[in-house]
């Protein structure tokens, strides 16, 4: 299976737990509404040569949420793929953390796995806690992790000022732009639903 399966988290009943077998290709979006406060916890393994795994979500927290999500994508077979991207928008006193690993084998040769989580704070008061981590025991792997924490760029934000966009709006445009990479996975009904929770 290889088309891409999405989740609302609070409404739907997201995997906790993906075997994959040898040539197994998902792809999974994963979305976290306002006013969703939960500890979501997603283990992964790769266990056949050739598995492939492409995980990403989003996350909106703009009020008092406090959200932790823990992600362990174990590669124990060799050429195996995983790609994970969460991007995250948090305000009011809402906290938020990602708690990510990556484990490869020792046999897990020729392994690529890749993470990454990004977060922007909309309030002073807001707080993210981001830990993506490797544990690698393989010499032949290409694998890369990495977050960022930071506000809107305020440069962008005079640009479009300076453009005859009000600020809700070019505030808004900010928020879309950086949610993009995971809105594009998303059905139409649903990213019109992300849309109407920014402002």
């Amino acid at each position: 299976m290889d088309s891409n399966e999405v989740y609302v988290i609070g409404r739907d009943s997201a995997p906790q737990y993906l075997r994959l077998e040898a040539g197994e290709a998902r792809t999974l979006t994963l979305v976290i509404p306002p006013g969703v406060s939960e500890r979501y916890v997603m283990e992964v393994d790769l266990v056949g040569p050739g598995a492939s795994l492409d995980l990403a979500g989003l996350y909106l927290c703009p009020a008092d949420e406090r959200l932790d999500l823990r992600l362990l994508v174990r590669h124990t077979a060799g050429g195996c793929l995983s790609r994970q991207l969460f991007k995250g928008l948090v305000g009011g006193t809402a906290r938020a953390s990602f708690d990510g690993l990556v484990y490869v084998a020792q046999d897990a040769q020729k392994t690529q796995a890749y993470q990454e989580n990004h977060t922007i704070l909309l309030s002073d008061t807001a707080r993210v806690e981001s830990r993506p981590q490797l544990e690698i025991y393989a010499d032949d792997v290409q694998c890369s992790h990495g977050a960022t924490t930071g506000y809107l760029n305020p440069d962008e934000l005079f640009y479009l000022r300076s453009r005859g966009i009000p600020e809700a709006e070019a505030r808004r445009l900010q928020m879309v732009a950086f949610l993009a990479p995971v809105l594009r996975r998303l059905p139409e009904p649903l990213t019109e639903e992300i849309y109407g929770c920014l402002s």
